[in-house]
């Protein structure tokens, strides 16, 4: 019997290597260039879809990319002295970022009961210590309480350092070597979708795509229940994006329009994208989804949609994922709306349900004055 035996072409070592990631020396060189992943049909309608950027592909997630900047910026600010602790609040993923990115600095992480196993599981890991505050402040929730255990914290360690990521602009300057990604892997975006929590990567995403294009669109994803936008505070289930206090990095002047999602439907996205797409993450990443999704049906066809994917599904394995806490909770069999519920000002209405709206207000801003003033002010005090 006659057997072909295949020849391969033969082509130097370097030609192999052309289209591959470099050796990393620290954790620090596998931050950043994430891939895009087209969303088309099932999750969108047929001939529709948007851009994701999969920021999942990060060790940590996308808050790798901003401890890496302030930790980096604040050693060469001298506000962060050789060997001096780190001290943060965050609900998880800054927390792996600071872990990874302490440059021999011990990082504590002070978080609430809302912390997933498995990130306090991976945090210790990393050797970052996790101190768990008890009770949520009167007014501010637990992210109030968190950052009230933080003053404790450095009051009793002086050379001790706080990112503050709600307010520090380092946290929004981090962001542009991701708008540059976008840029060279599309070339032209129309509109951006970003959750918004912080501030610091909406702000620092859309500020420099608005310089390439002065007519991007920017939607900007909450959760119900927060009070970035102007919405009264009220109990949240999602971590990740919304408030329940004012950070200052939100760049109100460079939105066009907000979403509020609820947990159910931001469920129903990240379980829709993980079946149809292998693709998905947490809370953020479904109520992300779910805005970009519309967006791509009602927009024109020609209209290039980037959306913002911050993390991966591993985390959300106890809380999304699960059929157990989602029934718990009442997650489940809650298919969203086609379309989103409207309303012409973030005070018409408390919302419950996905709800747009398009005029966009510094809920800190004194009567008449525009947001992008009050933006601007706050810039100058930092």
């Amino acid at each position: 019997m006659n057997r072909t035996t295949p020849t391969a072409t033969l082509i130097s070592p370097a030609q192999l290597l052309a289209d591959t990631k470099r050796p990393m020396h620290t954790p620090a060189g596998l931050v950043g260039d994430t891939p895009l992943l087209w969303i088309g049909a099932p999750f969108t309608a047929t001939g529709r879809g948007f851009w994701s950027k999969l920021e999942g592909h990060n060790p940590g997630g996308i808050k790798d990319r901003t401890a890496l900047h302030m930790v980096r910026a604040a050693r060469e600010r001298g506000q962060l002295l050789p060997g001096a602790p780190i001290v943060e609040s965050t609900s998880g993923t800054l927390g792996l970022g600071l872990a990874g990115a302490t440059y021999g600095h011990p990082v504590t992480v002070v978080t609430d009961p809302g912390m997933e196993p498995l990130m306090t599981g991976l945090l210790t890991a990393y050797g970052a210590e996790v101190d768990l505050v008890d009770t949520p402040h009167p007014t501010g929730g637990w992210q109030e309480a968190r950052r009230h255990r933080v003053e404790e914290l450095l009051a009793v360690h002086p050379d001790a350092w706080c990112p503050d990521q709600y307010n520090n602009p380092d946290n929004v300057a981090a962001y542009a070597p991701l708008a540059h990604e976008l840029v060279a892997q599309l070339g032209r975006i129309d509109t951006l979708v970003v959750s918004v929590g912080t501030g610091g990567h909406s702000a620092g995403i859309a500020s420099v795509l608005r310089g390439f294009f002065p007519h991007l669109r920017v939607a900007g994803v909450d959760t119900t229940g927060s009070t970035i936008f102007g919405q009264p505070a009220a109990q949240r289930l999602m971590r990740g994006l919304g408030s329940s206090i004012y950070p200052r990095n939100v760049a109100y002047d460079l939105f066009d329009e907000v979403h509020w999602v609820a947990a159910p439907e931001a469920v129903w996205a990240a379980r829709r994208l993980a079946r149809d797409h292998y693709a998905t993450g947490g809370w953020s990443v479904g109520a992300v989804a779910l805005v970009a999704r519309w967006l791509a049906r009602t927009l024109p066809a020609e209209n290039r949609i980037v959306a913002v994917f911050p993390d991966g599904p591993q985390r959300y394995v106890g809380t999304v994922f699960n059929d157990a806490y989602c029934r718990e909770h009442s997650l489940l069999g809650h298919l969203p709306a086609d379309d989103p519920d409207e309303i012409t000002h973030p005070g018409e209405r408390v919302v419950t349900r996905w709800t747009r709206c398009t005029h966009i207000t510094d809920p800190l801003a004194p009567a008449g004055r525009p947001a992008s003033d009050i933006h601007a002010l706050a810039g100058a005090a930092r």
